[in-house]
């Protein structure tokens, strides 16, 4: 009778013996062929399925649904209809540049399933029929006994039935940096669910064993693991619609409202877009989808991973207390020794300071990692002990002692202890002892005091732990070290605080952030003490916050869940499946999520955030594959960076449209108004064509790279729902196109006092229009800043498409060839000047406008103020 899957809850509650006996396999000789190919008919293959990719051909038309490139086609079709051929060409030429461009940029297949895949080793060591072979990963099925060894990536889900020190490292599924150092015994939990920290006689798949050998059975192979429900809650997840995208929907029924549809507008997002992604490579910053760099302006959340994104991933000690009572700090971080351990002022060495260099000798001695070249190997922990020896320039302290015995660490024991000889000495017999200080304090006998080992007494005990206790609130985690010669004969000499260290300038991120109006929150799968410690320093959490587990999640309504999650601000004890409820929960009340994370554990989270962020040094394969953008160098800072290019890609693409429909109604409205009163035509067709040109070319184009201006950072996060064309824009569009008819139907009608139209008089409409054109583009880099703010040639890209310009209208004046074309003559001098002083006027015009709004907003802001006062008063 074949026997279905056992999960991991399941497996770990029951014994090694009862697994052998419900997987109906053999502990010693494992499963015979016969047996194993019924399995693999049965079960299938230890891999993932996916479904079969979309042809690129169909990608490739896919870019054609958004509804802004829509409208630009049946702009192209009515325009072929009408025979305005150059109309049509210019729109499809535009809609063929944006959707390539978009595509080449997108056209990255989703490969975190890819990734997941990869997971999987592709070969495995297993006994069948008695004989330990290596066979493909994916050929494993239910029953199979596996043989696991220091270094190995677990091929499935393992109920381990044999392990001698054994720690495997869980981080990148379980968020936590401490290794999970694994039993074999079964674990009861009564009616509660376990979590996977819980389940320490599972070896789940695609984890890495850190130390130590061991056996399993296999209990769960490809989809039907703990790995292969991330699986498929990514198969599931589809990546939510950018706000950008949003936007530009509206505004494209805005558009089609309104009949004025600018096909400039696709290829100023896309290249707008494009060069954002550029710049935010060059601040480190890998961005996969154009419109992701826009997004990052509309974040309104923030939710972070704590291990690998918020700190190192690497333990390091940072403070050491002796039984003495005193205290030293120790500086520095990572493994390259750089540091210094100071006690009172002075650098502590091994003579200077013997009760301290004692814990440190202990914390050497009684390991078993190793550093070379700056690289750990072993447990972050003992690493971390090794890291204070090279500190106070004692490095091979273990090279000096003779190992003979060691107790390994457990979870019953929570202690190690070494017994070795000095070589110098070989006739001393010393012990050394590390671990838990509530365990270490119950074995010791005696601590030292002032150099002599004086008896221990509860006191002493109460006071020692009320000192753990203390660094433990700091989010340190305690390791007290003891020494002596025999078990039974223990002196108790100090403890040593480690940390997972913050990142540099995260505090600042996180600052910063919030004087932005956005809300940061810590996810984690560690403990809840050290969550909270770790995010009191950042500025994360207060006393006064609220924190849930991922238990707490779980008995939790629709409503209660909605309100808990948006006042919490850090979430301990959680499961990619919490990860995900709490990106979904936020985004259900409008919140723009971004999750950052480096592991496993954030994959579906990220992808379902609408941004997701990745490490890009520490995090795995599959992280980076669902991420929209991927940190460099782990750097949490550079986020500020996307969100200024967020922010300011908005403002750029919303001062492209400000510019393009203003020059598009006066266009519009200058003709409308002579045919509809009769009057002559002011400008010729060649001459539209031409403004039609500069309208969505090199000017409107650079209007799109401006560059960051800093003080958007401390604006809010865009609203979603905000229309990119708003009261204020509409006030701006329709000021600078009353001033642009108005100018150039004065000059029109001033030359033609004859009644009869001349080349003359066209020229000087024409050039009227183009002049306003440049003068009206330059008021529209900024719509808050004045030009000498801002800078007259900070954008040069601006610069040099308005002197071409400029030098293409001269040409069109002044060059016979082009006169002809265009029906122009030449003009003095003074009609250039006259027209500049003239045309001028529309950027005067926006410049003072600017300078009201911001008497205005000063006015409201002083009576605010002075309201919050009278209240405070």
């Amino acid at each position: 009778m074949m026997t279905t899957f056992l999960n991991s809850d399941a497996a770990c509650r029951v014994t090694a013996q009862e697994i052998i006996k419900i997987l109906q396999t053999d502990a010693k000789l494992g499963l015979n062929e016969n047996e194993i190919q019924t399995r693999q008919k049965y079960y299938g293959h230890n891999d993932f399925e996916v479904d079969d990719d979309e042809p690129i051909w169909k990608k490739y038309l896919g870019q054609f649904k958004e509804p802004m490139i829509l409208l630009l086609l049946a702009s192209a079709c009515i325009s072929l209809l009408m025979r305005q051929y150059d109309d049509a060409l210019s729109i499809t030429i535009a809609i063929i540049i944006v959707v390539t461009v978009a595509f080449i940029q997108e056209n990255r297949a989703e490969k975190e399933i890819e990734a997941l895949r990869r997971l999987v080793p592709p070969k495995c060591v297993c006994i069948r029929e008695g004989r330990s072979q290596q066979i493909f990963a994916r050929e494993l099925v239910p029953g199979d006994l596996c043989i696991l060894e220091s270094g190995d990536r677990i091929p499935a889900d393992l109920r381990l039935t044999e392990a001698n020190d054994m720690s495997i490292d869980e981080s990148s599924f379980t968020g936590e940096v401490k290794p999970s150092n694994k039993i074999i015994d079964s674990i009861s939990f009564g009616s509660r669910q376990t979590s996977i920290s819980d389940r320490r006689n599972i070896a789940f798949m695609g984890t890495h064993v850190l130390t130590g050998n061991a056996k399993g059975i296999v209990i769960c192979t490809g989809e039907n693991s703990e790995f292969g429900k991330v699986f498929q809650m990514m198969q599931q997840q589809e990546a939510p619609k950018t706000p950008l995208q949003k936007s530009m929907d509206a505004l494209g029924k805005q558009l089609l409202a309104v009949a004025a549809i600018p096909e400039g507008l696709p290829i100023v997002v896309t290249v707008t877009l494009a060069l954002g992604v550029q710049r935010m490579a060059k601040r480190e910053a890998i961005v996969k989808k154009l419109p992701i760099v826009e997004t990052l302006g509309c974040v309104t959340v923030v939710c972070s991973d704590k291990t690998g994104t918020l700190t190192k991933n690497e333990m390091t000690v940072t403070n050491i207390l002796t039984s003495d009572g005193d205290s030293a700090e120790v500086t520095g971080s990572g493994y390259d020794g750089q540091g210094d351990v100071i006690c009172g002022h002075e650098r502590a060495t091994y003579d200077s300071h013997p009760l301290i260099s004692k814990i440190v000798e202990i914390g050497a001695v009684c390991n078993n990692a190793e550093i070379i070249n700056s690289q750990l190997r072993g447990q972050p922990t003992e690493g971390a002990l090794l890291v204070v020896a090279m500190k106070m320039n004692i490095p091979h302290l273990r090279e000096q002692f003779h190992r003979e015995r060691e107790w390994p660490f457990s979870h019953e024991n929570k202690w190690m202890a070494v017994q070795c000889t000095p070589k110098y000495n070989p006739n001393e017999i010393r012990l050394y002892v590390k671990g838990a200080i509530e365990q270490v304090l119950k074995l010791a006998k005696r601590y030292l005091h002032q150099g002599a080992a004086v008896p221990l007494t509860d006191d002493n005990i109460r006071g020692f732990v009320a000192d753990s206790n203390q660094m433990a609130a700091k989010g340190l985690r305690i390791l007290a070290m003891a020494t002596g010669t025999s078990l039974d004969d223990l002196t108790y000499v100090g403890m040593v605080g480690i940390i997972d260290p913050e990142r540099p300038k995260v505090e600042q991120a996180i600052s910063q952030l919030k004087v932005g109006g956005v809300i940061v929150k810590m996810i984690t799968g560690d403990a809840e003490k050290t969550a909270k410690a770790i995010a009191s320093r950042l500025k994360i959490y207060s006393s006064d916050d609220l924190s849930l587990s991922g238990e707490d999640l779980d008995h939790m309504n629709a409503v209660e869940l909605r309100d808990a999650v948006l006042h919490a601000s850090v979430f301990y004890r959680v499961s990619p499946k919490h990860k995900l409820t709490i990106v979904k929960a936020l985004q259900a009340q409008g919140h723009i999520v971004s999750m950052t994370g480096d592991g496993v554990n954030d994959a579906v989270a990220l992808k379902a955030a609408d941004i997701g962020i990745a490490m890009g040094q520490t995090g795995t394969d599959v992280c980076k594959e669902a991420a929209d953008m991927i940190l460099v160098k782990d750097d949490f800072y550079t986020i500020m960076a996307a969100i200024e290019e967020g922010k300011a890609i908005f403002h750029n693409i919303k001062n492209f449209v400000r510019f393009q429909l203003s020059t598009s109604i006066a266009a519009l409205s200058l003709i409308t108004l002579s045919t509809v009163f009769h009057f002559p035509n002011p400008l010729n067709a060649m001459q539209i064509l031409w403004i039609n040109i500069i309208m969505d070319g090199p000017p409107a184009q650079s209007l799109g790279v401006e560059p960051v201006d800093h003080d958007v950072l401390k604006k809010p996060p865009r609203k979603v729902t905000d229309s990119m064309i708003d009261k204020n824009l509409i006030v701006h569009i329709l000021t600078s196109a009353i001033v642009i008819v108005f100018g150039t139907l004065c000059v029109f009608y001033a030359e033609m006092r004859d009644g009869k139209v001349t080349p003359r008089d066209t020229t000087m409409t024409f050039t009227c229009f183009v002049f306003f054109d440049m003068f009206n583009a330059l008021s529209c880099r900024s719509q808050t800043k004045f030009i000498f703010e801002i800078g007259l040639c900070s954008n040069r890209y601006f610069v040099v498409a308005v002197l071409l310009s400029i030098i293409g209208q001269l040409a069109v004046i002044y060059l016979p060839p082009l006169q002809f074309v265009f029906q122009t003559e030449a003009l003095s001098a003074a009609d250039l000047f006259y027209l500049t002083c003239l045309t001028s006027s529309v950027f005067f015009v926006n410049e003072f406008r600017k300078l009201i709004s911001r008497i205005i907003l000063k006015r409201q802001l002083n009576h605010k103020n002075m309201l919050i006062h009278q209240w405070m008063v």
